[in-house]
Formats: structure tokens, sequence, C-alpha cells
């Protein structure tokens, strides 16, 4: 893929982080009333951006399907898991008042993972879209 093609890709799948940004602001806004609570606000949408980001490096890193068609090195896959675990910790652990995070409710994680269920199949789908137009 040369400079071009790289520059071309980033502006298709960028954007999808965005999405989710949003979608995070709505929910933690809306259903979570966190206009009065910002440390809950801080906290979620803390979470999600590194759980998204973490999990984009496994969507965009092959043109197959990630996790079913191909997997990514042992390296990779574990500190994916290490970092997954650390931001899921963080909320929950001494040095949370340090960071101003506070413990997020059970629906947040449930919502989370639909949340990063729908962000890789849409990431998945630009992206398989891209390389079908794209492709040389």
């Amino acid at each position: 893929m040369n400079f071009g093609e790289i520059r071309r890709f980033i502006f298709f799948i960028g954007p999808i982080s965005s999405i989710f940004d949003y979608l995070t602001f709505f929910i933690m806004l809306y259903v979570f009333n966190t206009w009065s609570n910002p440390a809950l606000f801080h906290t979620g949408w803390f979470v999600e951006s590194l759980l998204t980001q973490t999990l984009i490096i496994h969507v965009i890193r092959t043109n197959k399907i990630p996790f079913i068609q191909s997997s990514a090195s042992l390296p990779l896959i574990l500190t994916s898991l290490i970092i997954a675990a650390i931001g899921a910790w963080l909320p929950t652990s001494s040095l949370a008042g340090a960071l101003g995070f506070v413990p997020l409710p059970p629906l947040y994680w449930l919502l989370l993972t639909g949340m990063l269920l729908c962000y890789i199949i849409l990431t998945q789908l630009v992206k398989t879209w891209f390389i079908r137009t794209y492709a040389d």
C-alpha cells in the first residue's frame, strides 16, 4: 500500500472512532446522567477509547476477518488483553482517585460490549468495502 492509499484508508476508517466516541458521550450524558458527575463521564470515555483503539489494531492488521479468518501474533494478543484488563481494572483500583476515575455501573459494561461489537463489525465492513473498491 502506498502513501496515497494509506491516507485514503485513514480518511474512511478514522471517522468510525468518532462515531463511537459520540455514542459514548450520548450514553454517558443521557443514560447515566453524567451532567453532574464528570468523573463518571471521564472514566466511561477513557475505557471506551482505550478498548476501541486496542481493538482497531486487530481489525486493520489483516485483509481478512480478524479473530475468525486471521489471528494476530501471540505477543499482540497478550498485549491487547493486558491493556484491556488494565483499562477495566483502573476505575476500581487504588489509582482511580489519582486519575479521576470512579467505578462504572454494570449497565455501562453491557452497553460497552455491544458498542465494541458494533465497532468491530462497522470497521470490518468499511475495510472490506475499501479493499474491494481501491485494491490494485
